[in-house]
Parts: C-alpha cells; structure tokens; sequence
C-alpha cells in the first residue's frame, strides 16, 4: 500500500509540476492534468493559481494549457549551474575541441542571460575574448538561442529575454533564428557580436528540458554551408558518448572567477 502524503495539497501541486516537467514546452490543459494527478479540476485549478502567483508556473493565454514558469526553470538552472555540470561535461568538451581543433564553451541559461560555465581553448587560440562567468544576453548569442528555442515557443514569450530597445527588425531577426533552431535542433549566431566570428549550438536536454548547451566558436570563414553540418555531427555524437545521461537536442518544434573580456559564442 502506497504512503499517503502528509500533505495532500502540497503533494498534489509537486505532481502537478512533475507533469509538466516531462510536457515540456507544450504544456497540458487542466483536464489532462487533472487526470494525470489524478485529482478534480477544480482542486487542482486552487492549486495551480498559487503556483501561477508564485512564477512556478505560467498558462498560455490563448489556449489555456499550463507549463512550467520561469520560477521553476531558474530554479533548476540555479542547481545546474554549480561547478558539477561544468565538471561532468568537462572531457566532452575537450575531446569536441580536440576532434575539431576549434573554440568549444558551455553555458546554461540563468534568467534572460546565458552564463559560461566553462571554456576549451584549441592548440592555435582563437583570438575571441571570453570567460568562465561571464554573462551575455541570451538572445544574442548561439548557446542562448540553443537553450530558448526550448523555452519561448512563442514570439510573446521571446520578448522577455529581448532588449526592451531592441527594434523590430532585430526582433524579428532573433525570432527567426530561435524558430531556426527549434526546427533544425541547433542554434547560429554569425558576426552578429563581433566581426568575422561565427557560433554553432547545441542544446543538451533532460528529460523535455534544455538543461545547458555547448558552442562551437570558428572563424566565419571556417563554418560554410559544407562544415556546419560535420561540425554539429560531432558535437551530438561526443556529447552522445561522454556527457551525463541526456540527449541532444535535434527538434524542438513540439514539443570560477569571471574576467574582463568579450565572450561572442
């Protein structure tokens, strides 16, 4: 006989949230997620308006589906980003940089930026400024696109992580290449932060969850239309190899110390 829960409504909101954890961007409509807690709408509704108040999580407001809000992502992100995920994905990224011979990063997305987790330098440097800490503007950046081409499925929830001055076109530029990305599973940013520098990105999930992602940084020239696809290759069959247990993303349509410098991954 299972135990019961001390706490029922506590109880029931923690499965409300597991469930849509493992929905993902799609979310669930309160019906199905009745029925999977396996509880009334009615009593579930109680408790996802407190979930709602609190940023745990966030309905669509034109279909009415509920999904996890931005509360509950950072506080994962939080967690991922300690010292032992940038440590367990360590020998991935150096045997990417290796195979390459290019600039390889790691990132996770903490609120509307990207934070660099860690960094592989190849055997001839790459003259590109970065650092272990730094932040950048998620939208700006290929890690970043990677990671929100799972986190704004819409242009609505996008506009969040843009800034508030940015015009329309380079609105609609970021929105394009986010869409890009949730298609083609991988994100690019090509001199858009500095000039003849050029970013690929992959997004490493858990679950229906993009956790962190990690970047190929090459000169411009070296990333044609005949490379990009080896380059991405490699990087999901050595994360596939020596990364945690987790998966690279492909499509997402449904569903120490910081330093002075530059970082354009």
């Amino acid at each position: 006989m299972t135990e019961a829960s001390p706490v029922e409504s506590i109880d029931r909101a923690l499965l409300a949230l597991t469930e849509l954890a493992a929905a993902g961007a799609d979310g669930l409509s309160l019906a199905v997620l009745a029925d999977r807690v396996g509880v009334h709408k009615t009593t579930l509704h109680r408790a996802l308006t407190a979930l709602r108040f609190r940023g745990f999580v966030a309905q669509d407001p034109d279909g009415g589906a509920y999904r996890l809000g931005a509360t509950a992502l950072t506080l994962g992100d939080g967690y991922l980003a300690e010292q032992s995920l940038a440590s367990a994905l360590h020998p991935a990224l150096v045997a990417i940089s290796r195979e390459l011979g290019e600039l390889v990063h790691l990132g996770t997305l903490v609120g509307t930026h990207v934070v660099y987790l860690d960094k592989v330098e190849p055997e001839r440097p790459l003259r590109v400024w970065s650092a272990v800490g730094r932040r950048m503007p998620a939208a700006t950046t290929a890690l970043g696109r990677a990671l929100l081409a799972g986190r704004a499925p819409t242009r609505e929830s996008l506009d969040s992580y843009l800034d508030p001055g940015a015009d329309p076109d380079a609105r609609g530029r970021t929105w394009d290449a986010v869409a890009a990305a949730r298609t083609t599973g991988y994100a690019q940013e090509r001199e858009e932060n500095e000039p003849g520098i050029a970013c690929v990105a992959v997004a490493l999930l858990r679950g229906a969850n993009a956790v962190a992602a990690v970047s190929v940084t090459v000169p411009a020239e070296r990333l044609d239309g005949e490379r990009l696809p080896a380059v991405v290759a490699t990087v999901r069959r050595v994360l596939g190899e020596l990364a945690p247990p987790a998966s690279c993303s492909r499509r997402l349509t449904s569903r120490r110390p910081s330093a002075r410098g530059r970082a354009t991954r």
